[in-house]
C-alpha cells in the first residue's frame, strides 16, 4: 500500500521540527518527505490540510482485561480504542488472570494482537512467579518470548531481599524493572489521598509517604545494582524531587505519570465521584504542579493513559467500595497537548512518542525516510466534549466525561495501513 498524506503540519518530536509538507508512505515505511520519490504513484491520498501529522503515540500502561476479565473489555475493543486515540504501540502490565509469568502466555498474547492487526502490543512479564512476590519468574525465558520489561503490576513487593535479587538478576542480563512505587502497608486501607479532602469526606487516606518511601528504597537498590529501573505513574511532588536528584547523580532511572494526574487533584473527587477513584490517588494541587514541572524539565520521561477499564458494577457503588481505574486511551492525546505550559506541539508530544519509545528500547519515532510508518493525523484545534457512551473502549468510566478537550484524531496508521479514520 502506497499512501500520500498531503499538506499537513508535520511534527517531529525527536527534533522539534515543524513544517507543512507532504508525507509519502510505502511498504510500511516513510518513503519520502516533501517531493514524492521518482515513479511513486499512491494507492490512496489523504488530504491533511489544516491537520497535524505526527508519529503514532506509544502508551506505557494499558490493561486489556483479558485474559481473566473479558466481561469488562477485550483485546479487540481496547486495541480499537487505542487506534481511535492515535496510539500505535501499547505496553501492558502482567497483572492479568493468570499473570504473564509463562512464555506460552506471552506468545499467545502476541499472536492474538498480531491477528487483530491494530496497535502493536508490548507485554511486561511478571517479575515474580504468580506475582506473589516470593521467587523470581523465569525472566530470561519471558524476555525471549517478547517481554520488554518486568513488573509486579500494581502489586507491592514488600520483600526487599526478593527485590534486590531481582535487580541484581536484571542488571546481569540487561533487563529493565518496572515498578509502581507504593508501600503496601501504608496504602493498604486507603482509598484517597491523605489530606484535606479525605479528612472532610471521612475517607481513609493513602499518604504520599507510601509512594516516596518506596521510591527511596528502589532508587537505592538501582544505584547499588546498576539495574535499569522504570518507576510507573508517579503522583507526588517529593517523588519528582527525589528522581530529579537521582538522575543528576547518575542512577539509571526513568519514570512516567498518567494523563489524569497532570490535570486533576484531590479536589476533583468532589462529593464522592467514583470515576476519580484512581490508583495512585489524585493528590494535592502542589503535587500536580510538581508533576507538570517534572515534565517541563525532563525529570518525567513519559505520559501514559493508565488505561484501566472498570465495568458499571465496579463504579456504581460508594466511593470507598469502588474499584480504582479509568478508561484513558481516547483522551491521552488531548490531555497531553492541553498541558499548561506554553510550548510547541512537537515538544508536548515528545512525552507520548519519543520518551516512551526510548524507555521501551524502540527506535525513536521520526518523521523522516526509512522510519516505520506509524502515523497519527489529528486536528489540533478541534474542541470536543468527552462522551463516555461513544468511546470505543468497553470501559465507559472516565473522570473527564462531559469535559471539553482540544485535539481530535482523524486518522491512525500502523506500518503504513489505515487502521482508524473518522
Amino acid at each position: 500500500m502506497r499512501i500520500t498524506i498531503s499538506g499537513g503540519l508535520l511534527l517531529d518530536p525527536s527534533s522539534g521540527r515543524e513544517s507543512t509538507s507532504d508525507l509519502h508512505l510505502a511498504d510500511g515505511l516513510i518513503a519520502a518527505v516533501g517531493a514524492a520519490p521518482a515513479g511513486f504513484v499512491p494507492d490512496r491520498s489523504i488530504d491533511a490540510r489544516g491537520l497535524a501529522v505526527c508519529p503514532g503515540l506509544v502508551d506505557l500502561a494499558v490493561r486489556f482485561r483479558e485474559p481473566g476479565f473479558e466481561h469488562r473489555a477485550s483485546l479487540e475493543s481496547e486495541l480499537a480504542a487505542a487506534a481511535a486515540g492515535g496510539i500505535t504501540a501499547v505496553c501492558c502490565p502482567p497483572d492479568m488472570d493468570p499473570p504473564l509469568d509463562e512464555p506460552g502466555l506471552v506468545e499467545m498474547l502476541a499472536r492474538r494482537a498480531q491477528a487483530i492487526g491494530l496497535a502493536r502490543v508490548l507485554p511486561l512479564g511478571a517479575l515474580t512467579a504468580g506475582l506473589r512476590g516470593e521467587r523470581l519468574a523465569e525472566l530470561a525465558e519471558l524476555a525471549s518470548a517478547g517481554c520488554v520489561g518486568f513488573s509486579q503490576g500494581d502489586r507491592s513487593l514488600g520483600d526487599h531481599a526478593v527485590m534486590l535479587r531481582a535487580m541484581q538478576y536484571a542488571a546481569t542480563f540487561g533487563l529493565s524493572v518496572w515498578l509502581r512505587p507504593q508501600d503496601g502497608a501504608l496504602a493498604r486501607l486507603g482509598v484517597a489521598h491523605e489530606g484535606m479532602i479525605s479528612t472532610r469526606l471521612g475517607l481513609p487516606g493513602i499518604p504520599a509517604l507510601a509512594e516516596t518511601l518506596a521510591v527511596s528504597a528502589l532508587l537505592l537498590m538501582s544505584k547499588e545494582t546498576g539495574a535499569r529501573l522504570h518507576l510507573c505513574r508517579l503522583s507526588s511532588a517529593d517523588s519528582v524531587a527525589m528522581i530529579r536528584q537521582a538522575k543528576a547523580s547518575g542512577v539509571s532511572v526513568t519514570c512516567d505519570v498518567s494523563a489524569a494526574h497532570i490535570h486533576l487533584s484531590e479536589i476533583d473527587i468532589g462529593y464522592f465521584d467514583s470515576n476519580c477513584r484512581l490508583s495512585p490517588p489524585l493528590r494535592a494541587q502542589r503535587d500536580r504542579d510538581a508533576l507538570l514541572a517534572g515534565l517541563a524539565d525532563g525529570t518525567i520521561d513519559a505520559v501514559c493513559s493508565d488505561h484501566c477499564p472498570v465495568d458499571e458494577d465496579g463504579k456504581t457503588v460508594p466511593f470507598a467500595e469502588a474499584e480504582p481505574g479509568a478508561t484513558g486511551l481516547e483522551t491521552l492525546l488531548p490531555l497531553t497537548i492541553m498541558r499548561s505550559q506554553p510550548t510547541s506541539l512537537s515538544k508536548l508530544l515528545s512525552v507520548v512518542t519519543v520518551g516512551p519509545a526510548r524507555i521501551l528500547g524502540l527506535p525513536v519515532p521520526r518523521m523522516e525516510p526509512g522510519a516505520r510508518a506509524d502515523v497519527c493525523i489529528f486536528d489540533p484545534d478541534h474542541w470536543w466534549r468527552v462522551d463516555a457512551a461513544v468511546l470505543l473502549s468497553k470501559g465507559k468510566n472516565t473522570p473527564f466525561a462531559g469535559t471539553e478537550v482540544r485535539g481530535q484524531v482523524r486518522y491512525c496508521l500502523v506500518a503504513g495501513s489505515v487502521v482508524f479514520e473518522r
